[in-house]
C-alpha cells in the first residue's frame, strides 16, 4: 500500500474512534428514535390555579370512583400551575421525588384523586422548585384563598347562567378579584373550570399574556348540579 494512502486511512480511523458511540453509529438507534427533553425546575412568574367543577368532570368520567362516587363535590382543585408572563409555563421538569402517603392524604380533601395528585406533581409541581409536601401545602392554601360563592357551594339543581353573571358572583365573593385575574372554561355548553391567577405569595394578580376564556361571551351555559 502506498505510504500516503496508509497515512490517510490511519488518520480517518483515529478520528472515527474518537467520536462518541452515538455519533459513530448514527444519532438514532432502535428503541431510542426520539429523545424526551426534560426541563429543569427554574424561574417562573406566577401561578394559575385551576378550579374544576367536579359534576361536569364526573359526567364524562363516571369510573373515577374517588372523585365521582356521589360525594357531592362542587369546585375541586385541578392544579396549581407555574406560568410565564409571556404565556404558558414549564412542564414535566426533572425530579426524583413523588408525593408520599402523608402528602397524598392531606391533599385528597381538595384534590380528590390519587391519580390526579400524582399527575399534577409530575406535570406542574416538579417545576415549582418545591418538594411535594411544600407544593401541595401551597396548593391547599391557594384553594382556600378563593371563596366559592354561596350559590355554587352545592347546588341541588342545574344552574343556567352567563359569563358576566358568573364573573359577578365570583367577584362579589372575592372583592379583590377583577376580570383580568380570571378566566372561565366551558365544554358542550357546561362549565368545566374557573382559572384564577396568583402571585407566588398567593395574592390575586392579573393574568399574563395569551390568557383566554373558553365560555360563551353572551350565550347561556349550564353549571351542573352537585350530586
Amino acid at each position: 500500500m502506498p505510504r500516503l494512502l496508509f497515512v490517510v486511512l490511519l488518520a480517518s480511523m483515529t478520528a472515527l474512534l474518537a467520536l462518541p458511540a452515538h455519533a459513530r453509529h448514527g444519532s438514532k438507534s432502535k428503541g431510542h428514535a426520539k429523545s424526551v427533553e426534560v426541563a429543569p425546575a427554574g424561574p417562573f412568574d406566577y401561578y394559575v390555579m385551576a378550579l374544576s367543577w367536579s359534576p361536569t368532570f364526573c359526567e364524562t368520567h363516571p369510573d373515577e370512583d374517588e372523585q365521582c362516587g356521589h360525594k357531592g363535590y362542587g369546585f375541586v382543585l385541578h392544579g396549581l400551575w407555574p406560568q410565564y408572563e409571556s404565556g404558558s409555563g414549564p412542564q414535566r421538569c426533572d425530579t426524583d421525588t413523588r408525593p408520599d402517603r402523608r402528602t397524598i392524604a392531606a391533599t385528597l380533601p381538595f384534590m380528590p384523586s390519587k391519580r390526579l395528585i400524582n399527575h399534577e406533581w409530575s406535570a406542574h409541581g416538579a417545576c415549582s422548585g418545591l418538594d411535594p409536601a411544600a407544593y401541595f401545602g401551597l396548593a391547599d392554601r391557594a384553594f382556600a384563598s378563593v371563596r366559592v360563592p354561596p350559590e355554587l357551594k352545592a347546588p341541588a339543581q342545574d344552574v343556567q347562567t352567563q359569563s358576566s353573571n358568573l364573573r359577578d358572583l365570583l367577584k362579589r365573593a372575592n372583592p379583590n378579584l377583577r376580570d383580568d385575574m380570571l378566566s372561565l372554561h366551558c365544554s358542550h355548553g357546561e362549565l368545566v373550570e374557573v382559572r384564577v391567577c396568583l402571585d407566588k405569595d398567593l395574592t390575586l394578580r392579573s393574568c399574563g399574556k395569551r390568557t383566554r376564556s373558553g365560555c360563551p361571551a353572551t350565550a347561556p351555559f349550564v353549571i351542573p348540579a352537585s350530586k
